[in-house]
């Protein structure tokens, strides 16, 4: 990240989560500010990451209704298992 890129802001938070940040930073021997961004840098990730699988199941599940390719409970489960049980095996075929 740049200089050029790096803005301010300001956001408003109640006295008793200002302290808390203050003694969480003395205790990592870090400054609120690197509290706070870092804070926010884990959130913003996590969410991204949180609306990709999102994403993800709702592409999957658009893919299955418009053709109806799945396999069932019974047939997963057996290729998890083998997996489990250390087996290279190919997942099972889709199915209408």
């Amino acid at each position: 990240m740049n200089a050029t890129s790096i803005r301010p802001v300001a956001i408003k938070i109640d006295e008793d989560t200002r302290a808390r940040i203050k003694r969480l930073a003395a205790a990592r021997q870090r400054s609120s500010h690197w509290l706070m961004l870092e804070a926010i840098r884990q959130y913003v990730e996590r969410e991204e990451k949180r609306e990709a699988f999102r994403q993800d199941g709702m592409r999957a599940w658009n893919e299955y209704q418009a053709t109806g390719l799945h396999v069932t409970l019974e047939e997963a489960d057996a290729w998890l298992a083998q997996l489990e049980a250390g087996k290279d095996v190919e997942p099972p075929e889709c199915h209408i």
